[in-house]
């Protein structure tokens, strides 16, 4: 089976490298040549255009940071789509809203390809490692034909249900890491102010009730002052708009997720969209002129 891979940044090009030391025979096409530098060196092959990709393989694999970009990307005059053969496959690994991921796949259906939507969760550092968690909508025979490939980019896989499925869990799953995140900041400072010693309540935490995978990855960035997810603002409050629109969707209150996200768009502002989301802390810890500091805590994960 020959794979593409389309969109090689912080989480991509680890995906990317996680099938070709699977042995995968993949070919790479990004907006920026050099991103693709490491893993052509490594025997990966080269594409121009989307479409000249897509002639090259069986399966076109895209991790995107927009909706937007994605559906250009599969459907302009030099997109996937344009390139492929008649029984070929789609496998979407960007965040995308439920309405886009559905359009997409009913144009691809058009031309007799099959769609995956596969999005991750879990952070880039164990899309490096291989064992990140891929969360799947599509049919039970597209899924079958590419678990080889799904299973060398990721550690579980859940088969959620039909295209549409999977994009509503991995926001669900997004939109719960931020609040967590902002939650792990305020716990921290009231740790700080009331005089304890950060770096053993980064561990009470941990061993308690009030522990997540959130605190257990991201307060270590926080303690450590690097704030170095790999994960930006941008795609952040993106993310965070996907759930505020289901929850108008569904007629769901999201009182916890709407003061979250206006939260994230006021660290947008005041650092940059390209920052690094867990820096949304900072923004009480430059409110308090306290900072949130301990010895012994990595800058990456």
């Amino acid at each position: 089976m020959r794979y593409g891979f389309i969109g090689l940044g912080n989480l991509g090009s680890k995906l990317a490298a996680s099938l070709m030391r699977a042995g995968f025979d993949v070919a790479l096409h990004d907006v920026c040549a050099e991103a693709a530098a490491p893993l052509l060196a490594a025997g990966a092959k080269w594409a121009a255009t989307p479409k000249a990709l897509a002639q090259k393989v069986d399966a076109v694999i895209t991790c995107l940071p927009s909706p937007e970009i994605s559906e250009r990307v599969l459907t302009g005059e030099n997109g996937v789509l344009a390139g492929f053969e008649s029984g070929s496959t789609w496998i979407e690994m960007s965040t995308n809203d439920q309405d886009t991921i559905v359009r997409l796949a009913t144009l691809a259906a058009a031309r007799a390809v099959a769609t995956l939507e596969a999005p991750v969760t879990g952070g880039v550092h164990l899309a490096e490692r291989g064992e990140i968690t891929i969360i799947v909508g599509g049919e039970d025979d597209t899924l079958a034909k590419h678990r080889q490939a799904l299973s060398a980019m990721g550690k579980a896989i859940f088969h959620v249900g039909a295209v549409g499925s999977a994009s509503v869990i991995k926001v669900i799953t997004n939109m719960l890491a931020f609040v967590h995140l902002v939650a792990a900041g305020e716990a921290l400072m009231l740790a700080k102010r009331s005089g304890l010693d950060l770096a053993q309540v980064f561990h009470v935490i941990k061993a308690s009730s009030g522990n997540s995978f959130v605190h257990e990855t991201e307060s270590q960035l926080i303690l450590n002052g690097s704030y170095n997810i790999n994960f930006t603002f941008d795609l952040a409050c993106k993310d965070l708009g996907f759930a505020m629109k289901l929850g108008r969707d569904f007629g769901v209150p999201l009182d916890l997720a709407a003061l979250t996200s206006q939260t994230f768009i006021r660290a947008r502002e005041a650092y940059g969209g390209a920052a690094w989301s867990t820096k949304v802390v900072k923004l009480l810890e430059d409110a308090l002129h306290t900072d949130l500091r301990a010895p012994g805590f990595p800058a990456e994960l």
